[in-house]
């Protein structure tokens, strides 16, 4: 989706800026168009709500965001009245997966359909076509997505959107660093790349910082003793070279054990909750000491589930946003021969044992002050890139988080957790000018979040109905 092909959709005719992250220049800025939100209530996160409030952008920056007389709307400005609706910054999903596609053809380790869509092509329009994912995004509010584990085509992609106005954020971490030998990748590049020995996670490492890897990625699966102790001293060893290049750690560990190493290791973010045991006093004080950032990702089995049990996501979260094409796979019904093994799973109560423990741990994280940041896993079957954060946010909320915790999560706290917050998250005086409308307060209710009129993407709005793919 390119500028021009969605310039129909823009409340705020602006101009395109090239895709780079060079600053305009002080000229550029003074002439850049002006538009003033005014009127709504400006709900930053862990702030007050301010009633009748007004946002200032100049082209790509907010230059002022408070009361009316704080912050006067400049003479010429495109004013748009936003009168009994709510200004928030625009939500940041901190981790998907644009090298998946929401559906088992980007996942053939779970359910098999290569022999009717190979991988290699699904693959290979997923780095084409990226624009799909961009409007699905922009059209359910979300304006900031990190991408945590994919191929190295992901760091162009990143580069790409940092301008962007008709596309998120994207941030990428890249192939993952992974404790085994995984076989979903392509012949000509990889998205696993086995930690087989200390001189292979040096040169990894170095290799994908040079690259443009923003984050480093473990994969760090729980092993039978005689492989851990291989695999821990290279997690440390990783970390270690991370730290070094100036990257942060980011994990995939789920086991009480394995998040613990994790942590040790100097881990920044975890990109899952611990699933199989409550979090302990030592986990806790661990993630204090690191200042480790947790995103819990509490409905990506649902999406699985979905899919083994025949159900369309429909049911949990709207796919309006989504394009013609992925709602049809979404929708799809799948042999019952081939969803058993994930049938048994469900209906043995697995996957509820997990979600019971996932909460628990929101909970005690939250009431340890923890930073918990918002993050759907989307890409894998069942969680469509998205609309997927609604049901993630309402979940976090019936897990024990009050509506404006979880607006900051999905705000200031995901952005952190990027290593954005100086770019996005909240809106201030020099931030990029990524808002989204809604019609109701999310920080009474954050089911409110599905309520949105208008998003705005690096000075540019959009009406959501004009962002809505084809029926």
């Amino acid at each position: 989706m390119r500028a021009a092909a969605i310039a129909t959709a823009c409340v705020v005719v602006s101009v395109a800026p090239a895709l780079s992250a060079q600053a305009p220049s002080a000229s550029r800025t003074a002439n850049a168009p002006v538009v003033a939100l005014v009127g709504g209530t400006l709900v930053n996160p862990n702030a007050a709500p301010l009633r009748d409030a007004v946002v200032v952008v100049r082209g790509q920056r907010i230059a002022c965001a408070g009361s009316r007389a704080g912050c006067r709307v400049p003479a010429g400005a495109r004013v748009v009245d936003v009168r009994g609706a709510f200004v928030a910054p625009g939500f940041v999903d901190a981790h998907v997966h644009y090298s998946q596609t929401g559906w088992v053809d980007g996942r053939p380790d779970v359910i098999d359909v290569r022999e009717e869509l190979p991988y290699e092509t699904v693959v290979g329009a997923l780095h084409r076509e990226p624009e799909r994912f961009h409007r699905a995004w922009l059209c359910a509010g979300v304006t900031s997505v990190f991408d945590v584990g994919g191929y190295t085509w992901t760091y162009d992609l990143a580069r790409a959107t940092r301008a962007a106005t008709d596309a998120p954020r994207v941030v990428a971490a890249g192939p993952l660093l992974a404790t085994i030998d995984h076989w979903v990748n392509l012949p000509t590049m990889r998205q696993f790349l086995f930690m087989r020995d200390d001189s292979l996670v040096v040169a990894t490492v170095r290799a994908q910082a040079a690259t443009g890897a923003e984050a480093i990625k473990i994969w760090y699966l729980d092993l039978p003793d005689s492989a851990r102790a291989k695999m821990r001293p290279r997690l440390d060893l990783a970390g270690a070279e991370a730290k070094r290049a100036g990257l942060p750690l980011i994990v995939h560990a789920t086991q009480l054990r394995t998040a613990k190493e994790a942590l040790g290791a100097g881990a920044k973010v975890l990109v899952h909750s611990v699933e199989t045991d409550t979090i302990d006093a030592e986990f806790l004080e661990l993630a204090k000491r690191n200042a480790t950032i947790v995103i819990p990702t509490v409905t990506v089995r649902e999406g699985y589930a979905d899919v083994f049990m025949g159900r369309s996501p429909a049911a949990r979260y709207p796919l309006d946003c989504v394009d013609a094409a992925t709602r049809a796979k979404l929708a799809r019904v799948l042999p019952e021969a081939r969803r058993r093994r994930g049938m048994e799973a469900v209906r043995s109560g697995r996957m509820e044992l997990q979600r019971a423990i996932i909460d628990e741990n929101l909970r005690r994280m939250k009431a340890a002050g923890i930073p918990i940041a918002m993050g759907t896993d989307a890409g894998n079957p069942g969680t469509a890139h998205g609309p997927s954060v609604y049901r993630e946010m309402e979940a976090m909320q019936r897990a024990g988080m009050t509506a404006a915790e979880v607006l900051a999560s999905a705000t200031i706290v995901a952005a952190r957790a990027m290593g954005i917050a100086d770019d996005a998250g909240s809106i201030e005086a020099g931030k990029r000018a990524d808002v989204v409308v809604l019609e109701s307060d999310p920080t009474v209710d954050i089911a409110n979040a599905r309520r949105v009129r208008l998003v705005m993407r690096n000075g540019a709005l959009y009406r959501r109905a004009a962002l809505m793919p084809e029926p």
